[in-house]
């Protein structure tokens, strides 16, 4: 049932990016803790860095295999499910960390391997 190729992975990296920029000012983010609306937007940016690194269909300088990108991206997920317990979040703050958290580790976790361009062994 996985079904995130690279090519959809890719296309979601830009928007996603942008959107962890956004949402933390647009949603008011920070009234449990000023750092839940700075943490988003670190990601963000890290998050689009990293997207132009990654040797994928929208990379732009591809350096970086597209495995560490996925851990990368599960890593951002975990943290996403530690946050709010770390800096005491609460209300929207830690909804935003949480749902975030699902929707980066249901991505990464339905990721669908890349079929081996090798030829099979008799």
């Amino acid at each position: 049932m996985r079904f995130v190729t690279k090519t959809i992975h890719a296309y979601l990296d830009y928007p996603v990016a942008a959107l962890l920029m956004a949402m933390p000012f647009l949603l008011q983010l920070g009234s449990s803790n000023p750092l839940a609306k700075w943490l988003s937007v670190a990601t963000g940016l890290a998050a689009l860095v990293l997207t132009i690194f990654t040797d994928h269909k929208l990379g732009i300088i591809r350096v970086l295999p597209y495995s560490f990108h996925l851990a990368v991206d599960f890593l951002v997920g975990v943290v996403f499910v530690i946050a709010p317990f770390a800096l005491g979040l609460s209300g929207i703050d830690a909804i935003f960390y949480w749902a975030n958290a699902a929707a980066v580790l249901t991505v990464v976790s339905l990721h669908k391997p890349e079929e081996s361009l090798q030829p099979a062994m008799a």
